[in-house]
């Protein structure tokens, strides 16, 4: 092999390992994934961090959010209140929960909206875009990590 032949071949392969590290799986791919609490605020008072011995609302230890990547969820609120249903993605930071049941959440019609602030491979956080009537009418800010 000529010494041409070995540079455009290392050229080649520099190429295209350049072209695969900036991409990206989509949004509805990288958010599909069981999400448990790290820290929840409620009207940005901290009232959860794992492992914390001073949290004031110790039962997000339980909270657990599945997106599965058939579009399916799966939510178990900070009183262990189980709930299934759909999600769906607005743009790139809204994330919809519908179609909540069995019984829906209170005031909800079925439906829980969030923005997403921020997602990390291994971190998502999410913000509710209307009060929470579970937890006295605040604005829950949930801070989750992959299971």
């Amino acid at each position: 092999m000529s010494k041409w032949s070995s540079v455009l071949i290392i050229l080649a392969f520099s190429l295209v390992l350049g072209a695969c590290k900036g991409k990206k799986a989509p949004l509805s791919e990288r958010i599909a994934k069981a999400w448990t609490a790290e820290s929840v605020k409620h009207d940005n008072i901290v009232v959860y961090s794992r492992g914390g011995t001073g949290n004031s609302v110790p039962g997000y230890v339980s909270y657990l959010l599945i997106l599965s990547s058939d579009n399916t969820v799966s939510l178990t609120e900070v009183d262990g209140t189980n709930f299934t249903g759909e999600w769906e993605l607005q743009g790139e930071t809204r994330l919809i929960l519908k179609n909540l049941g069995p019984k829906p959440p209170t005031n909800s019609n079925g439906v829980l909206e969030f923005t997403i602030k921020s997602i990390k491979d291994n971190e998502l956080i999410l913000s509710r875009t209307s009060p929470s009537m579970k937890t006295g009418n605040t604005v829950n800010e949930y801070t989750l990590t992959v299971r």
